[in-house]
């Protein structure tokens, strides 16, 4: 397996020296082979030899091994070759090789390989060309790109998407090096017309990249140009958008107003990455109660309209962020987020309440309590088929949850106490489920376990259950004597 990474190989330039340089990739290789048999299955007329081959060459010289006898070969033997695995694989060999001396210098015997190169470029198979292209973008060499600027500019006008997009992208990496601007002097008239007249997605997100990465007036002029048709863009051209918008709102704070009217259009996006995006460029960049309430808007349909707990989760945690800082906005949001309550998974209702209950207030209560009522009665026929017959799993996480609903309806009480006559009610139906508790309460009442309210819950079962519940709204012994009463 071919492992993708950015990391730092030493090569062995003299007894004592060793000299850093780029490395794109990384293969595990443990098993040594000899330079000797890998040349010998190069120069056969075999193409799965050549495969083979050209998988352990690969393989040992990212291992260290440098292989100088081999290349020859390979532009001798495998650079002819019309398979497409053996042309793949000859495109990662050329990236790993070494390509200048120890002064920097491109070594002379790399010429050989310009001339395959254009031809790839050139090539009738589009695969063929895209790899090429794609390959070109993790060349650093200017000696080498150079000679390959107009075929790689010729490609931008190829009839496939695949060519198209890669193109592109080697017009970034070419433009990107320290001579880039004296090889593609006009590059940004190029980019520009090749975005105006492009259909494919990937193709004009590439495009609009490199725009924003390297002429971000243009980009700026472009994106102003096509607002009316921004809400037909696909979401990876949007994403964009919004990474434009970040960078032009640090470089130039004071024009942060007609971006965020940019945002706010792009919050009507199908993409629910876009929404999510957009909500924290606009937290980020306002803190007006109006934008604080879009953004928060957008987390809490994300909540109810993804059916992925990862990212319910995730949305939770920005929407607790949220309340930290704005929690007087978040409050209005209070019963839309107790809509997440839907949803079976354990750790997403409990991360819901407890940041529904830190928003709850004298204004909201009644409708949250009357919510969380209604969950509570939902977990009934549950609760009772549990005590019936032997619980199963289902069963029991029904049952956790009223533990926790009931919990909460507690807290809410403790905090709101013009609703304890409401809620003591609701609990009071739910006693009958708690049979066990029963010789508990009436030790409670009687004394046996004391009155106090804290002893009556602990003999009624835990802060969890109806009955400490209902305890805990009063210390009196007129609440502990009403729930044993019920009970008995």
């Amino acid at each position: 397996a071919v492992c993708v990474a950015m990391a730092s190989m030493g090569a062995n330039t003299g007894p004592s020296s060793v000299v850093e340089r780029s490395c794109t990739m990384l293969v595990h290789f443990d098993k040594a082979s000899a330079a000797s048999d890998i040349k010998e299955a190069l120069e056969s007329g075999d193409n799965e030899a050549k495969v083979l081959a050209l998988k352990k060459a690969i393989m040992c010289l990212l291992n260290g091994e440098t292989l100088p006898q081999l290349f020859i070969t390979v532009v001798r033997y495998v650079l002819p070759s019309d398979d497409h695995t053996v042309q793949k694989l000859l495109l990662l060999y050329l990236e790993i090789i070494e390509k200048t001396d120890a002064n920097g210098k491109v070594l002379p015997e790399m010429i050989l390989i310009c001339q395959n190169l254009r031809n790839n470029l050139q090539h009738p198979n589009e695969y063929i060309r895209g790899c090429t292209l794609r390959f070109l973008c993790r060349i650093t060499e200017a000696e080498l790109l150079e000679p390959l600027v107009p075929s790689v500019l010729a490609n931008l006008e190829h009839r496939h998407s695949f060519v198209r997009r890669n193109a592109v992208l080697a017009v970034e990496a070419i433009y990107r090096l320290p001579n880039g601007d004296m090889m593609l002097g006009d590059a940004a008239e190029i980019v520009e017309k090749f975005l105006s007249t492009e259909s494919d997605l990937s193709a004009r997100r590439n495009a609009f990249k490199m725009l924003c990465a390297h002429f971000q007036d243009r980009a700026v002029e472009y994106l102003m140009s096509k607002l009316d048709q921004m809400s037909n863009w696909g979401d990876i051209l949007q994403m964009q958008v919004l990474e434009l918008i970040r960078k032009m709102c640090r470089v130039a704070p004071e024009s942060k107003g007609k971006y965020i009217k940019i945002i706010l259009t792009l919050l009507q996006s199908q993409s629910a990455g876009v929404v999510y995006e957009c909500a924290g460029t606009l937290i980020s960049l306002s803190s007006a109660p109006t934008a604080v309430r879009a953004a928060a808007n957008c987390y809490t349909q994300l909540l109810i309209s993804q059916s992925d707990n990862n990212v319910k989760l995730i949305v939770l945690d920005r929407l607790q962020d949220l309340k930290e800082k704005h929690r007087d906005v978040m409050q209005d949001s209070l019963m839309d987020v107790l809509r997440a309550m839907a949803s079976p998974s354990m750790d997403v209702r409990a991360k819901t309440l407890e940041l529904a209950l830190d928003l709850v207030t004298g204004k909201n209560i009644d409708e949250a309590v009357t919510l969380l009522k209604r969950e509570v009665v939902k977990t009934h026929a549950a609760a009772t088929a549990a005590a019936a017959t032997e619980t199963t799993s289902a069963d029991k996480a029904m049952l956790e949850y009223r533990s926790m609903l009931v919990s909460a309806i507690h807290k809410c009480a403790v905090k709101f106490p013009d609703v304890a006559e409401s809620v003591v009610y609701i609990m009071m139906d739910f006693l009958s489920t708690d049979t066990n508790s029963i010789p508990a309460i009436i030790a409670a009442v009687t004394g046996g376990t004391g009155s106090t309210a804290s002893a009556a819950s602990a003999a009624l079962g835990g802060a969890g259950s109806p009955l400490a519940s209902i305890v805990g709204l009063g210390s009196s012994t007129a609440a502990v004597a009403a729930a044993a009463g019920v009970a008995y």
